[in-house]
């Protein structure tokens, strides 16, 4: 008599090879969670074009770096080069842009082309790499190689102490500069500590996410928050919960829907905001029958 055995489900294939897994759920948690805190700054100091262009340099210094090593005969760790980058482009929009009779909008529109196009140019030299740049590009974070996973918990670890440490001289310096001032605090070094952390958590985690939901976590997770007009403290744990929930659950979706994984988490983020106008407008519509 022939006996058949049954299909293993796709559950069951995931349980099975969880630990393949793992490593990109983890990384997924950390960088959505640690760029969600940074998106409420990101938003409430409507600097949401900066995420982008300094995600699109990121891309750019991985690039490079694949094409010193290809080229130029030295190696370039990707990771380095997106940070460098990142942390580069993130220096020239803190300058005073009217010193050049250019408006921010100018500058970050000139970063963000300039640093794109590049990507493409030199992802056009680097053929048998092609692949990996448009992974940085658009996200298809499907693997997580564990050097990648180690500099993105250093890197988280090191920002939240840091935001958690210095939580209300940052809030205070970001929303209410002149008090700031006025209070003695040192507004420069607290804007450069913002202004760093979000240039570097967005270097490490574009090489290993992609630049495209890394541009997600940081501007949409706040824009959720946002929309529950909660207390900043409430505000700042929302956006944090909603850049874990669309790491991780982006990455489950794409996995069980077989679709791209940067996709799904990009997708994800903007339906949580969806979910968030809904509840907003059902709150409203409570308050009114009231």
């Amino acid at each position: 008599m022939e006996t058949t055995l049954a299909e293993p489900t796709q559950w069951q294939q995931f349980v099975a090879g969880f630990e393949l897994f793992r490593d990109p759920l983890l990384c997924a948690l950390l960088a959505g969670g640690v760029l969600g805190f940074l998106s409420v700054y990101v938003v409430l100091r409507r600097m949401v074009f900066v995420s982008a262009a300094v995600a699109q340099s990121a891309g750019l210094g991985v690039a490079l770096a694949f094409y010193a090593g290809i080229h130029l005969g030295f190696e370039v760790e990707p990771v380095l080069g997106a940070t460098a980058l990142a942390l580069v482009a993130t220096m020239l929009l803190m300058m005073d842009p009217s010193r050049l009779r250019l408006t921010r909008e100018s500058l970050l529109g000139l970063a963000y082309a300039l640093s794109g196009g590049a990507a493409v140019l030199i992802g056009d030299r680097i053929a048998q790499e092609s692949h990996d740049i448009q992974g940085i590009l658009f996200g298809t974070a499907v693997l997580v190689t564990p050097e990648q996973l180690r500099t993105v918990i250093i890197a988280s670890a090191v920002v939240m102490a840091i935001h958690l440490w210095w939580y209300r001289g940052i809030t205070f310096a970001s929303f209410d500069r002149i008090g700031a001032l006025v209070q003695g605090l040192p507004v420069r070094l607290l804007d450069g500590v913002l202004m760093v952390s979000i240039g570097v958590m967005v270097g490490v985690c574009a090489r290993a996410l992609g630049a495209l939901p890394v541009f997600a976590f940081s501007t949409l997770s706040a824009i959720a928050a946002l929309m529950l007009d909660l207390r900043l403290p409430w505000t700042f744990l929302v956006a944090t919960l909603a850049g874990i929930i669309s790491g991780v659950g982006g990455y489950l979706f794409a996995y069980f829907f077989d679709f791209p994984v940067g996709g799904s988490q990009t997708v994800l983020a903007a339906a949580l905001v969806g979910v968030a106008m809904a509840l907003r407008f059902l709150i409203q519509l409570v308050q009114r029958a009231r």
